[in-house]
């Protein structure tokens, strides 16, 4: 209630940037104080349950509710979000040169939908500084999964060279790591989910895994995030693409560019779309990709997650993992807890004993 009731009006009141910025910063200064990591576990922290647990590519999740990239994309607040629930994090979109971004206003607010549009077109400060923040931070506890993308002026014939020199930087840093190639707010980064540019970047991306692989002895995985706005067939094709090139897991899915049902003035907004009016279709297309790589091919649910019957619909539907994002600014840091709480019940009055029985439970394969 404390957020409800105090910040989040105070938030609303603000720039929607202006507010992001606000909520990293005072995360990032709250965990460096003496007893504020302590202090955020015991406000917003969850316990971990056996039957919410998850080991999945190579680490131990005490949650299976992450928090999706964009939020802190320069890897600022890790501390802070580690101790108020998350299981896991991923931080970025990184580029390998800083940039910044599209114009503003890039973020908007429609509450009535319970939703944002954003068109921030991958802002951020760049690899080797995530890189060099990484490296001094000596605080984590939850799995960190660094999401990578190509800058704005970097051209798609040479997208790899961008998504292997930010693998390159950062290899020793992440735990695991994600291909963004579905944000609909870098000119025709959508097209390398496509045809030949996809085996083309994937390969690319693979065989620098290795070679980094190589170099540290430490295998790490690799994740690509898709995007919900393609058709039954453009989704079979990267998922094809995605399991012929080895990738290791996939993340369904990224914001949408579909409008439909919205009622919010600021709708007509360019960008992506997240929140409530993402949800049904994100989990569709779990559930496709589920049945496609007959349940062998990790995913992570995100899109449209406001309520543990939405973390577990998804989980049903065929992943193993979620992520929220939308759902923490409308719904503050409490939210973990209530999902936490209400997975529990629900895989209990299911008969489930750990949440893995429920993996997919709504797919027939």
């Amino acid at each position: 209630m404390l957020y409800r009731n105090i910040a989040k009006p105070f938030f609303f009141k603000m720039d929607p940037e202006a507010a992001h910025h606000l909520v990293i910063g005072g995360l990032e200064k709250a965990a460096a104080l003496p007893g504020g990591r302590s202090a955020l576990r015991l406000m917003y922290g969850v316990p971990e349950t056996p039957e919410l647990a998850v080991d999945l590519f190579g680490f131990h999740f005490h949650s299976p509710v992450g928090l999706a990239a964009g939020l802190d994309k320069n890897a600022q607040a890790i501390p802070g979000f580690s101790s108020i629930g998350f299981g896991f994090m991923e931080v970025g979109t990184v580029t390998p040169k800083g940039q910044p971004g599209n114009e503003q206003p890039r973020l908007f607010r429609l509450p009535s939908d319970e939703a944002l549009i954003n068109r921030m077109g991958f802002n951020n400060e760049g690899a080797e500084v995530m890189a060099r923040r990484l490296k001094a931070e000596n605080r984590r506890t939850i799995p960190v999964a660094i999401n990578i993308g190509r800058n704005k002026m970097t051209a798609n014939e040479a997208a790899h060279e961008d998504y292997r020199k930010c693998i390159r930087t950062l290899y020793p840093y992440g735990d695991f790591f994600v291909v963004n190639i579905s944000s609909p707010n870098t000119p025709d980064l959508r097209s390398l989910q496509h045809g030949s540019e996809l085996s083309h970047l994937l390969s690319e991306v693979k065989q620098e895994m290795e070679l980094q692989r190589g170099s540290s002895s430490v295998r790490k995985s690799i994740l690509v995030k898709i995007a919900p706005d393609v058709s039954s067939a453009e989704l079979e094709y990267m998922v094809h693409t995605l399991t012929e090139a080895g990738m290791d897991g996939i993340i369904a899915t990224n914001t949408t560019v579909r409008r439909e049902g919205l009622t919010h003035e600021s709708a007509s907004e360019t960008g992506g779309l997240s929140g409530k009016p993402l949800r049904d279709r994100s989990t569709e297309i779990i559930s496709a990709i589920y049945r496609q790589t007959n349940g062998k091919l990790p995913i992570i649910g995100s899109g449209g997650i406001f309520s543990a019957q939405d973390a577990y619909d998804k989980i049903r539907a065929g992943a193993s993992l979620v992520e929220i994002y939308t759902a923490l600014i409308y719904e503050g840091p409490e939210v973990n807890r209530r999902i936490h709480a209400g997975l529990r019940n629900l895989l209990r009055r299911d008969g489930f004993r750990h949440i893995s029985e429920a993996v997919g439970a709504d797919v027939q394969i």
